[in-house]
């Protein structure tokens, strides 16, 4: 039996930084940490469906819950004037209320545009959702995203896979679309994964995503350096 291990997680302190970011030494405030940090990314991500968030990253200390949240839909999660990103801050205060800590933080929001969705792994997904939620045929959704996705400079690779009822086939199976390399192996190989869920008549389709950017390489001496990218003709083959 084959022991797969989480392309995000395999590379913590490596080239990735841990998603929630904090840090205590009492017992009983860590699993209140831990139990807070899961109930607000439930609700962040039924709030925030449809609206391509690419990461949503936690900070805090005693007295500051700050979420940040990068979306290549900015102007949705705000609204009008702000009102989205203030009704969401609210939503997020009154559950934090209801979890009775021990110390209640004041809630900040930042949110962040991204640049290059097509780079993100966790927006391709949802982009593979809304189609197939679209009742648009599988292949023909997976050719297109692979291909909007080469399109990108950064991308060097890409790998999308589905799997369930697709085409609401009495049998399941799964399908699987993959251009350029993913290097799983290379630890320093920025590597980007997500997985999502398309909710259909006939049952759930589960999508899997790999990105490859390139190599990050670093001053293995100090860590304060900057680190570098590996070009796309370096990487190619």
């Amino acid at each position: 039996m084959t022991h797969v291990a989480h392309p995000y997680a395999q590379r913590l302190g490596i080239i990735r930084d841990w998603q929630s970011r904090w840090i205590t030494n009492d017992p009983k405030r860590f699993r209140e940490y831990v139990r807070t940090d899961a109930s607000v990314r439930k609700l962040l991500s039924k709030e925030l469906k449809g609206m391509y968030v690419a990461s949503v990253e936690i900070e805090r200390d005693e007295n500051i819950y700050r979420i940040i949240i990068t979306t290549s839909r900015p102007g949705l999660v705000i609204g009008r004037s702000g009102e989205g990103a203030q009704k969401l801050r609210k939503k997020v205060d009154m559950l934090l209320r209801t979890l009775k800590l021990s110390v209640k933080p004041e809630v900040k929001l930042d949110i962040e545009e991204l640049r290059s969705p097509e780079s993100s792994a966790s927006v391709v997904g949802q982009m593979v959702v809304e189609g197939l939620e679209k009742r648009m045929p599988f292949r023909r959704v997976l050719k297109q995203t692979v291909e909007k996705v080469m399109a990108n400079r950064d991308v060097l690779g890409v790998r999308i896979i589905v799997s369930g009822r697709l085409g609401g086939a009495e049998m399941a199976r799964k399908e699987e679309a993959k251009k350029g390399r993913i290097p799983l192996q290379t630890l320093r190989a920025d590597i980007d994964f997500a997985s999502e869920r398309a909710i259909l008549p006939y049952g759930v389709i589960g999508i899997k995503v790999w990105i490859y950017k390139g190599d990050i390489f670093g001053d293995r001496k100090d860590g304060a350096s900057a680190p570098r990218r590996g070009g796309r003709e370096n990487n190619r083959g």
